[in-house]
């Protein structure tokens, strides 16, 4: 009858256990899909998101890692170092259980600051992003006064044709379509110099065939 009761104890610590140590998985898919949509919202890198479904996925395999490779091995790590020091009196719980809530802990842990990391990240990167948006906000106006001085009535007619390359920080080429839609007008404008310059391209190759595909 003690055995019964100490097989029965022994299995209720570790069900208790067990329940303690499951959180991973479903902090898995809530903060896997967090992590998509803040990729998608604040990029860490460029100026446009991964989009939900691929953010989604690159969360997924970072934090698949993170819970099958990261986490187990500094569960074993604290698991080692717990070893060596004296087990305190009256411990029931078996060192299995104990290992799994640690390393399903750490875990949880983990994936809160992958997802902490991806909004700081992102949220560095916003002024990147706006600075880029002035600029060619800066390009896109001081094109439309260069034209609008010229007293062109054929690119003031195709002004809406333009299209805009950027090529380095603050410089950008821009290339208006003629009637023909065969010949191009180009403009280049470094928005770096105040006020923005804006000058006149002598080539009419347009920007598709400079910048490539």
């Amino acid at each position: 009858m003690g055995t019964l009761r100490r097989v029965e104890r022994f299995w209720t610590s570790r069900l208790r256990w067990r329940l303690r140590g499951a959180m991973q998985w479903p902090a898995f898919v809530v903060l896997t899909l967090l992590d998509g949509l803040v990729l998608d919202r604040f990029p860490p890198l460029g100026t446009t998101g991964f989009s939900f479904i691929p953010g989604v996925l690159i969360a997924t395999f970072a934090n698949l890692f993170l819970i099958g490779a990261l986490a187990p091995f500094l569960a074993r790590r604290l698991a080692r170092r717990a070893q060596a020091e004296p087990a305190p009196a009256g411990a029931t719980v078996p060192a299995q259980a104990e290992l799994e809530v640690q390393r399903d802990r750490l875990a949880t842990a983990l994936l809160g600051i992958g997802l902490v990391a991806c909004v700081v990240s992102g949220l560095a990167n916003r002024p990147v992003i706006v600075s880029e948006t002035k600029e060619t906000e800066n390009a896109a106006n001081a094109v439309r006064e260069f034209v609008g001085h010229l007293d062109n009535e054929e690119l003031d007619r195709n002004l809406e044709t333009a299209n805009t390359v950027r090529f380095g920080e603050g410089i950008f080429r821009t290339c208006i379509a003629r009637d023909d839609r065969r010949s191009f007008y180009c403009l280049k404008i470094d928005t770096n110099k105040k006020p923005t310059q804006v000058t006149r391209d002598p080539s009419g190759e347009p920007n598709s065939v400079i910048s490539g595909p």
